[in-house]
């Protein structure tokens, strides 16, 4: 990622937490949560501000990068280490992130595009890769 674009999302984690996600806790519509990732190399903790969606008692994010043929950072960590930290307006917890697949990716599909019709042309400029839905299930 560009210094530019690393400089606006470390300004967006900060004024999120900062006002409890009053401030930069949603973007076109839709709501953004902070995703805190250990780092795949270096294994320090990471946080992006990401897009979510409900699904049922569980929230989903989904690793397009605007449509780029690789995957974003935040989801190769995931991949090493599904242990993650979610906040939300009022609310910080631990969760573990499991990738859909199947039926279910399908399914969960459907309900982003349907309320961000954007993903769907994430996904024609992917260049094939398959753009990932995670689901990020609270730990108790």
């Amino acid at each position: 990622m560009n210094p530019i674009g690393k400089l606006f999302l470390g300004g967006n984690v900060l004024v999120f937490r900062a006002t409890g996600g009053k401030i930069g806790g949603s973007m076109f519509g839709a709501k953004i949560l902070l995703l805190t990732t250990k780092g795949a190399k270096s294994g320090r903790e990471r946080t992006v501000p990401v897009m979510y969606f409900e699904d049922g008692a569980d929230r989903v994010v989904i690793a397009s990068a605007g449509g780029s043929p690789t995957h974003p950072a935040w989801f190769r960590n995931l991949s090493r280490d599904p242990n993650v930290g979610v906040e939300v307006t009022g609310k910080s917890y631990k969760a573990r992130a499991a990738v859909a697949s199947g039926d279910e990716r399908a399914r969960i599909w459907q309900k982003v595009v349907a309320q961000q019709p954007r993903f769907d042309g994430y996904s024609k400029k992917a260049q094939g890769r398959e753009i990932p839905v995670v689901v990020l299930k609270e730990l108790s």
